[in-house]
């Protein structure tokens, strides 16, 4: 079985600037060479994530390098600018990413699970559930039309596979190097390596998407699961 995204409008809900290289950016890739419009959306800012005697504008370097590696992508970008530990599925979040939709007007939303480490991760998934019905309802106003139904919604992995269980995978194989460029990028973030309380990425990334696919059966591959949810789920 293989997917087929074109004629799709494909949205990655994260939470942080990096979050996209290491979950869902060679399935935008792969669905970008398939013909499909691809998007990211960054909730928050990555105000906080820094190195040790990093500058203290952390906000505008990972925005830079957001762009950056959007710009690699082929994507799209929206930024929601809420700062580090603040998101939560509130009403004034939820505005803000339900005219996100309505500007972008996704058919599939990829986003964190409920399962993944980060507490930002979390919110941003609820959040991105919850923006993803609301931005149908003409009751809820922002400056765009809503929505005609609310776009598919895929679970993403969580960071390090811990405690997901795969509902399908998508081969990206073909996608590795880009993943890996994208996320060179993050030159703030990659400096933390070393850090007690952080983990290096760039190993952390390819091992994971290597360790997919074997699952798999393919050299590289990322993991997601369907919401099931009634009107939330499509066949493809």
């Amino acid at each position: 079985m293989r997917l087929d995204f074109a004629d799709e409008r494909l949205l990655g809900v994260v939470a942080h600037p990096d979050d996209a290289e290491m979950l869902c950016a060679g399935t935008l890739a792969r669905a970008r060479a398939d013909g499909a419009a691809i998007a990211v959306c960054v909730a928050c800012q990555g105000d906080k994530g820094r190195a040790a005697h990093a500058a203290e504008d952390t906000a505008a370097v990972r925005k830079r390098e957001m762009k950056a590696a959007a710009g690699l992508l082929g994507a799209e970008l929206f930024c929601l600018g809420i700062g580090d530990g603040e998101l939560a599925d509130v009403p004034v979040q939820r505005r803000k990413l339900v005219d996100v939709y309505r500007r972008y007007r996704p058919t599939l939303v990829l986003a964190h699970c409920a399962q993944d480490y980060h507490v930002d991760h979390r919110a941003a998934g609820a959040l991105a559930e919850a923006a993803s019905w609301l931005a149908c309802s003409a009751g809820h106003r922002t400056r765009r039309r809503p929505l005609a139904e609310p776009p598919a919604l895929w679970w993403m992995d969580t960071v390090n596979m811990a405690g997901f269980e795969p509902g399908f995978y998508v081969d990206v194989t073909e996608s590795v190097e880009l993943k890996r460029r994208m996320l060179a990028c993050h030159r703030s973030q990659l400096a933390r390596g070393a850090e007690s309380d952080f983990a290096p990425l760039a190993p952390l990334m390819l091992g994971q998407c290597r360790a997919r696919g074997t699952q798999a059966g393919v050299e590289a591959a990322e993991a997601f699961r369907i919401h099931t949810a009634w009107k939330r789920a499509r066949a493809w």
